[in-house]
């Protein structure tokens, strides 16, 4: 079983499709899919997918590539929040967020965490941000366990589909048992 840290940097150097910007940002990487992994596969976890309006696009991206079925893996529980909750718009008190929160707690009984992929102002992003151990991928704020991006980065998008394709890989990995996440 390889280093976790090692086979990352293997992958990008590796795989033509994967931008070398990626090595130079490794330790803010590794830590959080790390997290995220292991929620996902050693704590049975659903992951539900929050998006500023700009980047919507990228969750249906996501929904509709992470259970292919030639990838010939166990899907995995990756929903869109907004199929949960409609008006995530609308949420604006802390017993808002509450009754949110215990509907999850109903839906979800092995747990679930965000992923949340836009820009830090985005009403949207509180949810994600005051949760427990969310996935962030947040634009134009620098938070600590989360993944910077810059909203006029002219390759944000590239970037994103990136960072997705480097996910996906670690998920096969792991599953595979080529990796461990935890070392």
């Amino acid at each position: 079983m390889q280093e976790f840290t090692n086979w990352t940097v293997d992958i990008i150097r590796s795989d033509k499709l994967l931008g070398a910007w990626l090595e130079e940002r490794k330790f803010d990487w590794l830590p959080l899919v790390s997290q995220t992994i292991t929620n996902i596969i050693d704590k049975n976890k659903s992951i539900l997918i929050i998006t500023d309006d700009e980047h919507d696009w990228f969750m249906r991206y996501v929904l509709t590539n992470i259970n292919k079925k030639k990838l010939s893996r166990p899907y995995f529980p990756f929903y869109a929040f907004n199929s949960f909750h409609t008006n995530i718009d609308d949420v604006k008190t802390e017993n808002d967020i509450q009754l949110i929160h215990d509907m999850l707690d109903t839906s979800f009984p092995n747990g679930y965490f965000f992923w949340y992929i836009g820009k830090s102002r985005s009403k949207r992003a509180t949810l994600a941000k005051i949760s427990k151990q969310p996935f962030l991928w947040l634009m134009d704020e620098e938070l600590s366990n989360s993944f910077y991006l810059d909203s006029n980065d002219e390759a944000l998008d590239i970037r994103l589909l990136n960072m997705y394709r480097l996910f996906n890989k670690t998920l096969d990995a792991v599953l595979c048992a080529q990796i461990d996440v935890t070392k």
